[in-house]
């Protein structure tokens, strides 16, 4: 299976939505454009800053056909899974196969703690259900409450042929690394899921990162990329730590919320974040603001 596509930053695109909570196609039409004019390397529809559990299969479908039609072959389009239940990420699986998605990346399941027997079978169940897809793993501990163990990790990929990378978002740059260390041999791509952590992924080895700031300000984030692989690290590093801070102010907002703020701050216009949640404000939307100007990504 051709792997080489996938690699560099890709974002978990932000999907903006109407006063009805539905997808506007305009804005996110709109958002694929800036991010791939802004040099990404991908696209990962429906990860967690895309809201992917608010929607329903029919607007799955919708979204990721809008998505898939506007970036028109120019970026690999990946799609996220966060079901619980094994059937209907099996299902969601196959909606990103008919719809053409160059790959999916399949969370762990939230709520439950299986045993590693169990997210074996779970993740081996989805695997075998697409076998000409690449799908990545989505280890999150923070949102999950638990962590996909290094053991379960290895056999899944030696025993799925098509399991060929993951996206490391537990932050514990140890952790990231020693799942580069124990796959290095078998072509898996490890991605940082920590947009602090992208060089550091790079310099263990890894592929790549997920990142959400790269919805806002796609040209710094590619460019730790793009400078690390030039062989400028530090040139890397300096854009690393230019863009840090910013993303350490989004940790002051609720989840995933801050991700439209800063968009929107940028002029992108991507609209609310879908209810509950509700944009930042006061002191909050101030501090992201005044890192944005630190970093001469905003005008004061």
């Amino acid at each position: 299976m051709d792997t080489s596509f996938i690699r560099g930053i890709i974002p978990p695109i932000i999907t903006p939505v109407d006063e009805n909570e539905q997808v506007d196609e305009a804005k996110m039409r709109k958002q694929v454009d800036f991010v791939i004019d802004g040099g990404v390397h991908g696209i990962l529809a429906f990860g967690s800053n895309g809201e992917f559990y608010m929607f329903e299969e029919d607007e799955v479908k919708r979204i990721l056909d809008i998505i898939v039609s506007q970036t028109a072959g120019r970026v690999p389009v990946y799609m996220g899974i966060g079901a619980i239940k094994t059937r209907k990420c099996v299902r969601l699986a196959k909606i990103a196969q008919d719809g053409g998605a160059n790959g999916i990346s399949v969370l762990q399941p939230m709520f439950l703690k299986p045993t590693d027997e169990e997210l074996y079978e779970h993740f081996s169940t989805i695997a075998n259900s697409v076998k000409e897809m690449p799908m990545l793993l989505y280890n999150n501990p923070g949102r999950t409450g638990y962590t996909m163990s290094y053991d379960l990790v290895r056999k899944l990929v030696e025993n799925c042929s098509n399991i060929v990378g993951m996206k490391d978002s537990s932050g514990d740059m140890t952790r990231t690394a020693e799942f580069i260390r124990i796959t290095r041999h078998l072509n898996f791509k490890v991605f940082g899921g920590k947009d602090t952590l992208v060089y550091g992924t790079l310099a263990h080895g890894g592929a790549g990162a997920v990142c959400t700031t790269a919805n806002a300000f796609p040209k710094l984030v590619c460019s730790i990329y793009e400078k690390f692989i030039a062989g400028d690290l530090k040139g890397s590093l300096e854009a690393q730590y230019k863009l840090n801070p910013v993303r350490l102010s989004m940790d002051l907002a609720s989840f995933p919320v801050a991700t439209k703020d800063m968009a929107n701050m940028m002029g992108l216009d991507v609209g609310l974040p879908i209810r509950p949640n509700l944009p930042s404000k006061g002191k909050v939307f101030d501090a992201m603001r005044s890192e944005m100007v630190k970093a001469e990504l905003l005008k004061a």
